[in-house]
C-alpha cells in the first residue's frame, strides 16, 4: 500500500490498526471511535482513510486546535457531532497558596492510577488553572480516585466544554548547523548542547520523537518532527537548507519552552 512509503517502519503497527478500524467500518457500517491520538497518528489516520467514499473520519480534542484528539471513523451517511467523541473536561481544584502542579504532576497522577496515555487528552497549566480532558469513559473513575498529585490533595470537577481554556503555544525560531541530520546531532545543534551529553538523554528514554519515546540516536530527523526533551522543552525541525562550504546542513527550527 503506497501510504506505507511514507511513515517509519515503527509506525506500521499503527497503520495496520487504522486499516483494520476503516475495513471494520466500511463492512459494518458501525462507526470506530478511537482513543485520543497525538498530531502524528492523526496523519497517519487521516492518510489511511484518505478520500474513501464509504469510510469518513473527523477529530476532536475537547477543544478547537487541541493537540491530542479522538478521531471518529464513520460511514457516510451520518454526522460526526461533537457529542459523539465522547470527551469530558475537568477542571482541578487544589491549594494555590501553598503549592504548584506543573503539566508533569498531573500527568504522573494520572498514570498512576493506571490510565493508559490515549484515554486521556490534553492538560491545560497556568497560574490559575488546570484542567484536562479524558474520555467518557473513565471520567467517573478518575472523577472518584484522581484525589492527589504527589502529596497535594485535589478536588476534580466536570466542566462543559465551552469552559476549556485554551493557552497559544509560543514558538520561537532559529537556526543551527549539522553535519546530519541524526537525531543525537540535531538534538545537540537545537538545544546547544555537546553531542556526548546529548546521548545518555536519549538512551535514558528521556527524548521523545514526534511524541514517541526513543533510545536510538542514529534515527534520521526529517522536516516537520517534532523533538522533545525531558525538561528542555520541545522544538520542530522547519526545514533543512542546502549545505555550507564546509559541507554542512542548515536547519530552521522552532523551540517552545515547557
Amino acid at each position: 500500500m503506497e501510504v506505507y512509503q511514507h511513515f517509519r517502519k515503527e509506525e506500521l503497527p499503527f497503520i495496520q490498526q487504522v486499516e483494520d478500524w476503516k475495513s471494520h467500518v466500511g463492512m459494518m457500517y458501525e462507526a470506530k471511535l478511537s482513543g485520543f491520538l497525538d498530531p502524528r497518528e492523526r496523519e497517519i489516520v487521516t492518510a489511511v482513510v484518505g478520500r474513501d467514499e464509504t469510510v469518513h473520519v473527523a477529530f476532536f480534542g475537547g477543544m478547537p486546535g487541541a493537540e491530542r484528539q479522538r478521531a471518529l471513523l464513520y460511514p457516510f451517511y451520518e454526522q460526526a457531532e461533537e457529542d459523539r467523541f465522547q470527551v469530558t473536561l475537568f477542571d482541578v481544584d487544589y491549594a494555590r497558596k501553598f503549592t504548584e502542579i506543573h503539566h508533569r504532576d498531573l500527568l504522573g497522577a494520572l498514570t498512576s492510577l493506571g490510565v493508559k496515555r490515549e484515554l486521556f487528552g490534553d492538560i491545560t497549566v497556568t497560574k490559575d488553572v488546570l484542567q484536562f480532558f479524558c474520555a467518557k469513559e473513565i471520567a467517573d473513575f478518575i472523577e472518584l480516585n484522581l484525589t492527589k498529585a504527589g502529596n497535594t490533595s485535589l478536588q476534580t470537577n466536570p466542566k462543559p466544554l465551552s469552559e476549556a481554556v485554551r493557552v497559544e503555544e509560543e514558538w520561537q525560531e532559529d537556526t543551527g548547523f549539522v553535519s546530519s541530520l541524526r537525531l543525537d546531532v540535531v538534538i545537540a545543534a537545537m538545544y546547544r548542547l555537546p553531542r556526548s551529553k546529548v546521548k545518555p538523554y536519549i538512551e535514558r528514554e528521556r527524548v521523545k520523537l514526534n511524541w514517541k519515546t526513543t533510545d536510538h540516536p542514529a534515527t534520521f530527523v526529517e522536516e516537520g518532527d517534532v523533538i522533545s526533551v525531558r525538561g528542555k522543552g520541545r522544538s520542530t525541525l522547519i526545514a533543512v537548507e542546502n549545505r555550507s562550504r564546509k559541507g554542512r546542513l542548515r536547519i530552521v527550527f522552532g523551540r517552545k519552552k515547557d
